[in-house]
């Protein structure tokens, strides 16, 4: 039995309510993505693990599933004068995907150093690209252009309820799929998938961990936690490319009251992640979709007597959009 409503109803920018609307809202134009297990990873780790494979969602990220429900949230006055965001990453590509099949036109901001598949992907999906450079202020400077010039509403990568409701609806799969799971290991940057999946999971399962999985060159969620306020850092660095964005207000309450703990890992251990991945799941992820795993068979998660109870560990596997070039190069400084 569900036992939802323990989540104070206005409290967050979403909530159980507004994430089954989002799911009844897109569940035809989204996958309902695979949960996928393994006995040598069950083994590896010492629990049984459970990958929910948002790597194989449209536009090969669970980003669709929150430019989804956004786009389609709109009337269709505002959708006629199409969408805009700035997107170094998936959801540039999730949202140009999700207004094409709405039919409507995207103008989507990308920064002059976002990775060449992503930007083939928007490409692919028939989204007007608008160069920035590469620092945060430009993005939204020319994304504000953009928005005066065409009335395109602008649709925020991860700070919005719409959002974190369509991402939610990662959890009520999950659950659904495997309602003994006991924790949900979740990569975290600016924090929409994590909180959409957080008050989604603790709304039908109260008792359910919610862990964050976040690059030791990206730390800035986990430096947020321990101070009890939002850090921003002066730069990141870490393999993880959609894992350097910074939490926004919509976010960070819920990451302050409902994730127990963020898990920091190395490139290293994220890399290796992303072998085993590949080499026993047999599914191509992408470093910040990997970190899910690497967390779980870290040091810190294994040797933390906090989490000797997590037996049942459901992993985001966030996305599949890789850059072979990137990759190849990390493999071979790994040899």
């Amino acid at each position: 039995m569900e036992e939802e409503g323990k989540i104070t109803k206005g409290k967050y920018a979403a909530d159980i309510s507004s994430i089954r609307e989002a799911h009844d809202r897109i569940k035809s134009l989204v996958h309902k993505t695979p949960l996928l297990s393994s006995t040598s990873l069950n083994v590896l780790s010492g629990r049984q693990l459970y990958f929910k494979c948002e790597c194989l969602q449209k536009g090969g990220a669970f980003k669709f599933r929150g430019a989804c429900n956004a786009v389609f949230s709109l009337n269709d006055e505002d959708a006629s004068k199409g969408v805009v965001t700035h997107s170094s990453g998936n959801h540039a590509a999730a949202l140009a995907l999700a207004a094409k099949l709405r039919g409507i036109p995207s103008y989507i901001v990308v920064p002059k150093n976002a990775p060449t598949c992503k930007i083939e992907n928007v490409k692919r999906y028939g989204g007007q690209i608008v160069w920035s450079e590469a620092y945060v202020q430009s993005r939204e400077e020319v994304a504000n252009k953009v928005w005066q010039e065409t009335g395109a509403i602008f649709i925020h990568p991860y700070n919005d309820g719409r959002i974190l409701s369509g991402q939610g609806t990662i959890s009520l799969e999950i659950l659904e799929q495997a309602p003994h799971i006991d924790t949900l290991v979740v990569p975290i940057s600016g924090g929409g998938l994590i909180s959409g999946i957080a008050l989604a999971a603790k709304s039908i399962n109260p008792a359910i961990r919610i862990l964050a999985a976040e690059p030791k060159g990206a730390d800035d969620a986990a430096q947020s936690k321990a101070a009890g306020r939002i850090i921003r850092l002066p730069e990141t660095d870490t393999i993880a490319d959609g894992l350097r964005a910074f939490l926004g207000d919509f976010t960070w309450p819920v990451v302050r009251d409902l994730v127990e703990d963020i898990i920091t890992v190395e490139d290293s251990e994220i890399i290796k992640a992303m072998k085993l991945c590949f080499e026993i799941l047999k599914v191509v992820v992408e470093p910040s979709g990997a970190i899910g795993l690497a967390a779980v068979l870290s040091d810190t998660f294994q040797n933390n007597p906090s989490w000797k109870e997590c037996n049942h560990i459901g992993i985001v596997l966030s996305g599949g959009n890789v850059d072979l070039a990137v990759l190849w190069d990390s493999l071979k400084k790994e040899k």
